[in-house]
């Protein structure tokens, strides 16, 4: 049986205990919940900050440590899309209150006090996941952190209905390998963003989002259906335009469907492997 390195926690001979009796391994390891407790941190192919920056966890997210590297980094598996990989201990810490919110806004920052004159750490970004432990006027403190603007804020189970108008949010923001936040991300970062803002589950990579709703022609394409090309995909604004974070542009922009379907064949990379409605 072949796995999925991306998202089966098993390496040199240890895995997570959930694989027992499913991969073989020398020995199985119980997970140990750990949250993200900065604005963003990586999650890189080796315990290296040089190294691939594969995926990131947002502020409030479960990684699940499986090992502890010596240099001060620890492998695991990040609970909320499965990614497998080595995340900076510092950037992580024993779970604090469940979430009752997450970020609404595009990004936010958190005050040291309930002023925002205070000073400023962050910035948040869309999606982070909060425990509201405190209010005063228009500010929620946070656990673990500071005081965000209640507007900036919903609670979990209330979501949006349109991951177009969410990803149109990011426009022009840089393109960034492996990144899923308000400062940096890369095409399907943008693409999970959106679906995990409207309350929908989004595996992290193209080639798994491939998966997702049902395919549909091009003929058919219009707001919120899915175009990929090999390690590629966008959103539909319509039925004649995308948004998406692309190395081309190096941001978030809006194309022409057309435009961008000849733009990427002539640079050799093919035309779209499919379309898909989700």
């Amino acid at each position: 049986m072949s796995f999925d390195g991306r998202v089966t926690p098993l390496r040199d001979g240890v895995a997570a205990r959930a694989l027992e009796g499913v991969a073989p391994a020398e020995v199985y390891l119980d997970p140990k919940a750990r949250a993200c407790v900065v604005a963003a941190a990586g999650l890189h192919r080796a315990p290296d900050a040089a190294s691939e920056q594969m995926d990131q966890l947002l502020f409030g997210e479960v990684f699940d440590l499986l090992e502890e590297e010596a240099g001060g980094w620890i492998w695991g598996q990040a609970r909320r899309d499965g990614y497998v990989g080595f995340v900076a201990a510092a950037s992580l810490a024993a779970p604090g209150p469940e979430p009752t919110h997450r970020v609404a806004a595009i990004r936010t920052y958190a005050f040291a006090g309930p002023s925002i004159k205070a000073q400023a750490s962050g910035p948040y970004s869309l999606n982070a996941l909060v425990a509201v432990e405190a209010e005063e006027g228009r500010l929620r403190k946070i656990a673990g952190g500071g005081w965000i603007a209640a507007e900036h804020l919903a609670p979990v189970g209330v979501f949006e209905t349109d991951p177009a108008a969410v990803a149109e949010r990011f426009l022009g923001a840089p393109y960034l390998w492996g990144g899923r936040e308000s400062l940096g991300l890369d095409c399907s970062g943008l693409v999970q963003q959106a679906l995990m803002a409207c309350g929908r589950a989004c595996p992290r990579d193209a080639d798994q989002q491939a998966g997702l709703g049902e395919p549909i022609d091009r003929q058919a394409f219009g707001r919120n259906d899915l175009v990929f090309w090999e390690g590629h995909v966008a959103i539909g604004l319509d039925d004649a335009r995308i948004v998406h974070a692309n190395g081309h542009h190096m941001m978030v922009a809006i194309e022409p469907l057309d435009e961008t379907i000849a733009r990427i064949a002539a640079a050799g990379h093919g035309q779209p492997t499919g379309y898909r409605r989700i």
